[in-house]
């Protein structure tokens, strides 16, 4: 029986930590993937280390509440730190679901993926429903795509720091002095890595801190995550919406839950 995909991602994840997570500092780059990655079969050594959920991690490091930390410049650190690196999704309640009567659109289902997903609930008016609940509001559009940042930050009792740490955007929305950082997946996960919502909004409160601080002006940052499924014949199309907050820009484990909901999408 041949091997699958995820399996062999594990695999090369459970050798990477056989071999970096007892050493000082554990910390293991990009090029120390690549043998590994081609020992196992596993073609593209970039996405070992792109870990969506803790459930992707092979069962030797979750048992041992280890994950992997990115540090920037192809360097990646292994952190005892499991449960506070992964937060779980929020139970969607029944008084939480929404039916969204909606027109489709001649490009709704041409293609899959985040970008795909962000259209529709911009395009449909769900996101402005669900994060200004105001279908007529109107917020600034941002599409920054990749920028790279120095962050210091601390996640339990680990400190970390990174120098050039790439950093990948869906969205990002300024309304009323709030600017909100999105995350989309086409897919219902169980957990999601909170730093893919951190590490952007942290980058934007420092910018807009020492923007607007000799102003005497602030601003509020907080981050959403999107998860899409369905759309088929026996699969109807729901969209699910995470707004959250975090209490301490300088902690990653701050995130907090502000509110979630459902969307059941229904053509016209």
């Amino acid at each position: 029986m041949p091997v699958g995909r995820n399996s062999k991602k594990q695999e090369v994840l459970r050798c990477l930590f056989r071999a970096f997570h007892q050493r000082q500092p554990p910390v293991f780059t990009n090029d120390d993937v690549q043998p590994i990655a081609q020992r196992v079969g596993f073609a593209n050594k970039f996405d070992v280390t792109k870990i969506d959920s803790k459930y992707i991690l092979p069962e030797e490091m979750r048992n041992a509440n280890y994950c992997i930390a990115h540090i920037g410049e192809g360097k990646h650190r292994f952190i005892r730190e499991l449960q506070q690196w992964f937060h779980d999704f929020e139970p969607i309640m029944q008084g939480e679901q929404i039916t969204w009567r909606y027109r489709k659109s001649l490009l709704n289902d041409l293609h899959r993926g985040e970008a795909s997903v962000i259209s529709l609930v911009l395009n449909q008016r769900i996101l402005h429903d669900f994060v200004y609940e105001d279908v007529a509001a109107s917020p600034k559009i941002y599409i920054p795509g990749r920028t790279r940042a120095n962050l210091t930050y601390q996640v339990g009792q680990t400190n970390l720091q990174t120098q050039g740490l790439q950093m990948e955007m869906d969205l990002v929305l300024e309304y009323q002095g709030v600017v909100t950082v999105f995350e989309a997946k086409d897919k219902l996960l169980r957990d999601f890595a909170v730093y893919q919502l951190f590490h952007p909004a942290k980058f934007y409160y420092e910018k807009l801190h020492e923007k607007l601080r000799q102003d005497g002006l602030s601003a509020k940052v907080n981050a959403c995550y999107i998860l899409k499924s369905g759309g088929g014949k026996r699969s109807p199309l729901r969209v699910r919406f995470y707004l959250y907050e975090f209490k301490d820009f300088d902690r990653l484990d701050s995130i907090r839950l502000v509110r979630k909901a459902e969307y059941h999408l229904q053509p016209r």
